[in-house]
């Protein structure tokens, strides 16, 4: 059984905060064109984890390629602390970007290496 914990995060103006419940144990870092620019290390959670506390009209969708994925950042800073898209049969899910929660430090993850430029 995970030891699942609620994590809170958000862009770097405040506008979007949010919370995420996850262990934080399957981490990713992703070397498509998009994740790489950014520096992404993300978390794949369940949509029902995941709870969009302010910012909503603050948010801006950017999609490419496929269209699946709805890569969500904030038009007042630009910062991308989360996405929205479906993960196969297992429904909606959404990508956190773990750099954007509060009290992580990103030196301590070791993040999977996932080859999505090759997608």
């Amino acid at each position: 059984m995970s030891n699942l914990t609620t994590w809170t995060g958000g862009c770097h103006c405040g506008h979007v905060r949010f919370e995420v419940e996850t262990d934080l144990a399957q981490l990713v870092s992703c070397n498509c064109s998009i994740c790489q620019k950014r520096g992404s290390i993300l978390a794949f959670v369940p949509a029902a984890n995941f709870n969009l506390i302010s910012g909503d009209s603050d948010l801006t969708d950017y999609q490419f390629g496929g269209k699946t994925i709805h890569h969500l950042f904030c038009k007042v800073c630009g910062v991308a602390s989360f996405a929205r898209g479906e993960k196969g049969t297992s429904g909606p899910m959404v990508a956190v970007n773990v750099r954007c929660l509060d009290g992580v430090d990103a030196g301590d993850l070791r993040p999977s290496m996932f080859d999505g430029r090759s997608l």
